[in-house]
Formats: C-alpha cells, sequence, structure tokens
C-alpha cells in the first residue's frame, strides 16, 4: 500500500487562501465547538455527515481540514486523500492557532 504524506498549511497561508477564497475549509471539531466559533465558511464534518460530504464533493478544489490543535486533523487529511481527494491540508496549529 502506498504511503501517504500528509500535507500542512500554516495558519497564515490558510488565512490568505480563505481572503482568496481559494479552498474549501472543513472544522473537524465537535459540533459545540463549531457552533461557538469556526472559520468563516467551514464546514463541520462528523461521523454523521462526512460519507454524504465525500460523495458529493468537488475532491479537485483544495480542502484545508482543522481541529484544536493540529494533530486530528492530519489523519482527516490522509482520510480524504485515501478518498481520492488531491489538494488536501492539515492546518498547524488548528483553530487554537488561528484565533490568536
Amino acid at each position: 500500500m502506498e504511503e501517504i504524506t500528509i500535507k500542512t498549511i500554516s495558519v497564515a497561508a490558510a488565512k490568505e487562501k480563505l481572503a482568496e477564497n481559494t479552498a474549501v475549509f472543513i472544522d473537524i471539531r465537535d459540533p459545540d465547538s463549531y457552533e461557538a466559533a469556526h472559520i468563516p465558511g467551514a464546514i463541520q464534518l462528523n461521523d454523521s455527515n462526512v460519507e454524504s460530504f465525500l460523495a458529493a464533493a468537488d475532491k479537485t478544489q483544495v480542502h484545508i481540514i482543522y481541529c484544536y490543535h493540529g494533530n486530528t486533523s492530519q489523519s482527516g487529511a490522509a482520510y480524504f486523500q485515501e478518498n481520492g481527494f488531491e489538494d488536501v491540508y492539515s492546518m498547524d496549529g488548528g483553530f487554537t492557532e488561528w484565533e490568536e
């Protein structure tokens, strides 16, 4: 099996992508945390909606996945790559760093 290399993106670079509207942001934190605060336009994914998202999404777009601190989002990015997404990043530092 081919080893997956997880690409990461800094918060600063992710903010540029947001400003340019050139990436889809995926929030994999729990729904309550998402409700409290999230990156504008981010889609909250969890076990109940991830499969329908994967089926409908444009896999050629840039996707930036984030969690709390940038750890869980790495496995999320790997999962997206395994499901055919071409340009996926885990955001270093997660939402905690984004808010700073």
